[in-house]
């Protein structure tokens, strides 16, 4: 049995009929929705059939039961795409006419705002707040703190709009305010370049803040987030304390500034000295530093400074060793212990400049004599700031034990000169 659904019958009976009870006035009967058309019995057959609306009824289940399932579930995507079809057709028919009005408006505004972003905002201030050096009675306009209170921020706030416009009128993108009346509407400029003149904090204007604002445009980024960083000291301290990355930055960023401030350095300088444990590490940093500094002299110079202080051509097996112990040391990691290696590298140095000392007999003489040399001129200047300095008063400090060991050092000193006379050339 076919099931017709009828399209052209009410889905509710009106309120003085009742199921299976024919209109008074029309003479129509009412037919329960999913039962067929053709399965309404004619006049003549509800006259004969008693039970008619019970064997309506019955129809009515055994229709419904003979509707599939699928073809149920089939109907609902047809009426789902008809329901679409009916809204895209009512949206084809809105005109802006249609559309309410304050609707429209903040349209309207948010386009603008996608367009021009921050500028959109600029524009009402710089067309209703008086320039300086304007009077009151002299424009329609009013002051930064009217606009403020009518606006419920800061004057603050709309200084920082008007200064980002003020920038800009004379980097020519905008008109100048006097060129603007209240209401007034311009061509704006691209978003893009909103951040490059507003600075969304007052301490952008002061000295500090500039310096602040032109350090960050050097490095790339925007000047709120260095302004942010520099009102937040302690956020600041917080970050460096707890990631080492942001440490590192930070150490970075003040070896930077150390270049160009004398004051940091003295600070920094006094603050080591004063902690025991950076002392011993600026120590051994140091001395691994100057060791590298001697292998990498052999490298780039081919000379080495012997143990008594004269320079001499490094012989080709030395270079080839400093050239080895240094790629080593050029291959770690920037964060890795460099003093092991150092120590390795200078020793090993050390040993090849001995043994070259010690094969070459007249290199031998004349590090001998570099370093006798060396130390008397040690000893003329510590016994001349002896004598100098205390000739004087030495009554006053005397000891037994003083005279006894400048007698003993007088009688080095005559045997010493003794032996260099007998030596001398001609004698």
């Amino acid at each position: 049995m076919t099931v017709v659904t009828a399209q052209t019958e009410p889905a509710v009976p009106p309120v003085d009929q009742v199921p299976g009870q024919a209109a008074a006035d029309t003479g129509e009967f009412w037919v329960e929705p999913g039962t067929s058309a053709d399965e309404v019995p004619a006049d003549g057959a509800h006259e004969e059939s008693p039970g008619a609306g019970a064997h309506a009824d019955v129809h009515v289940d055994e229709a419904h039961a003979e509707v599939p399932a699928d073809e149920t579930h089939a109907e609902v995507p047809a009426e789902k795409a008809h329901t679409e079809a009916a809204e895209d057709e009512a949206h084809a028919d809105v005109t802006p006419e249609d559309v309410p009005a304050e609707v429209a408006r903040d349209a309207q505004d948010f386009g603008a705002y996608v367009r021009a972003g921050g500028w959109a905002f600029a524009l009402k201030v710089a067309r209703s707040v008086r320039p300086g050096g304007e009077a009151p009675g002299e424009t329609r306009k009013v002051s930064a703190k009217v606009f403020a209170e009518l606006a419920g921020c800061s004057p603050e706030r709309v200084m920082r709009y008007y200064k980002a416009w003020d920038k800009a009128a004379d980097d020519g993108l905008v008109p100048y305010f006097e060129a603007l009346a209240p209401g007034q509407d311009v061509e704006l400029p691209d978003s893009d370049v909103w951040h490059a003149y507003y600075v969304s904090r007052s301490s952008a204007s002061s000295e500090r803040g500039t310096a602040i604002t032109a350090a960050a445009e050097a490095e790339g980024i925007r000047p709120t987030k260095a302004l942010e960083v520099a009102e937040n000291p302690t956020a600041l301290r917080a970050a460096i304390l707890a990631d080492p990355s942001t440490a590192k930055a930070a150490r970075a960023a003040l070896l930077d500034r150390l270049q160009e401030d004398p004051s940091l350095q003295t600070e920094w300088a006094r603050d080591i000295a004063r902690t025991d444990d950076l002392k011993k590490a600026v120590a051994t940093e140091t001395q691994a530093a100057s060791r590298i500094g001697y292998v990498r002299d052999i490298v780039e110079n081919g000379q080495v400074k012997t143990p008594a202080g004269q320079t001499i051509d490094a012989p080709a097996e030395l270079r080839a060793e400093a050239e080895r112990h240094l790629s080593l040391i050029d291959e770690l990691d920037e964060n890795e212990d460099t003093s092991e290696w150092a120590s390795e590298a200078f020793d090993s140095m050390k040993d090849i400049v001995a043994q070259t000392i010690q094969a070459d007999p007249e290199l031998r003489l004349q590090e001998r004599r570099t370093k006798f040399y060396s130390s008397l001129q040690k000893a003329t200047k510590v016994f001349e700031e002896l004598t100098f300095d205390d000739a004087d008063d030495l009554d006053t400090i005397y000891e037994d034990d003083m005279l006894q060991r400048l007698e003993e050092l007088q009688e080095a000193i005559s045997t010493c000169i003794t032996t260099l006379r007998k030596a001398a050339p001609g004698k």
